[in-house]
């Protein structure tokens, strides 16, 4: 799915406006979601490939995938640090696969629950990178490679599970599961409340929490809507949005900010997109954008480029996750 860089040196410096990225207004309402001319900047760069941006106690958190790490970029001091090697659980993973952690999120413990994408698990990781377990199997199988995830208002946790963890995919011997699910975890109880995604990645909910978004990767390349019943019992599945063609930087997460729009990451960078399916404007930068955070007081855009980290402004603050610590 992403193309293979080579390993390269994580560079420090005094964040700097950008080169070749611009904001593209498709609608005028984009102007209540990002100010006219905003400068984005890059605040750190030399990995391979980022994802799972978090914020938590004053710094922002995100896993490089490729190089097999979980970091923390420390906006004070424009310093990154390694909290943990070995993210995804291999040790000395070569990094031409997605072997590292991905999405990650605070539990109301204020513990971080971690995608380790190579053995196929959710573990609670303190802020020293220390490990215990949490979700590894179903009815004894386990799972494919923990992607992204994200609590709803009643504590549930809901995670996609596609295969891109797996050396080869679908098609891999240690798959266990036939289905990339989308997954619901309530009350000790694990449910699997999508089986028909091919590659379900990216997953966010309306503010109102009656509306579910989940983006899936491959090879149909869109985004879908559910409407949320009574525990997490879902209908009236609709394509928001379709993306064209084939790409390296496919759909990939997402995340909805405080009047209901959906930053949704895809081919060609990140597209504001409204409620109701309409693109408002599309962010684009030189690299693949696999995410997206909101961050200290969720006006602040963190933006997961390949080998770089990116920050803008926005007028309206992002969703505040459940267990947010600022």
């Amino acid at each position: 799915m992403l193309k293979y860089l080579a390993p390269v040196m994580c560079l420090l410096a005094a964040p700097a406006l950008a080169q070749g990225m611009s904001v593209k207004k498709l609608d005028p309402a984009l102007d209540n979601v990002i100010a006219p001319n905003t400068k984005i900047e890059k605040v750190a760069t030399g990995f391979i490939f980022i994802e799972g941006p978090m914020w938590k106690d004053g710094k922002l958190w995100f896993s490089d995938v490729r190089m097999d790490k979980v970091r923390t970029f420390d906006p004070k001091t424009n310093k990154v640090t390694v909290v943990l090697n070995d993210s995804g659980g291999l040790k000395n993973a070569p990094p031409d696969g997605n072997f590292g952690s991905n999405g990650m999120i605070t539990d109301k413990d204020g513990s971080i629950l971690l995608t380790r994408m190579y053995v196929g698990t959710i573990e609670k990781m303190d802020d020293k990178g220390g490990l215990k377990p949490f979700l590894a199997k179903y009815e004894g199988k386990r799972f494919n490679s923990p992607n992204d995830l994200v609590f709803t208002a009643d504590g549930a946790l809901w995670f996609t599970d596609p295969s891109f963890g797996l050396p080869k995919m679908d098609a891999d011997p240690k798959k266990e599961i036939k289905y990339n699910a989308v997954w619901r975890y309530a009350g000790g109880k694990l449910t699997p409340v999508i089986t028909d995604m091919t590659q379900p990645n990216g997953i966010g909910f309306s503010p109102d929490g009656k509306t579910l978004y989940v983006s899936n990767s491959m090879p149909d390349m869109h985004i879908r809507s559910y409407d949320v019943g009574a525990d997490g019992k879902l209908s009236n599945m609709k394509k928001l949005i379709s993306f064209p063609g084939t790409a390296s930087d496919v759909p990939d997460g997402l995340k909805v900010d405080s009047a209901g729009n959906i930053w949704a990451t895809g081919p060609g960078g990140v597209r504001i997109i409204s409620p109701k399916g309409k693109v408002l404007g599309q962010i684009v930068i030189p690299e693949t954008v696999a995410n997206v955070g909101f961050a200290e007081d969720g006006k602040t855009v963190y933006l997961t480029g390949s080998t770089s980290l990116y920050r803008l402004h926005s007028k309206i603050a992002g969703e505040i996750p459940m267990y947010y610590r600022k």
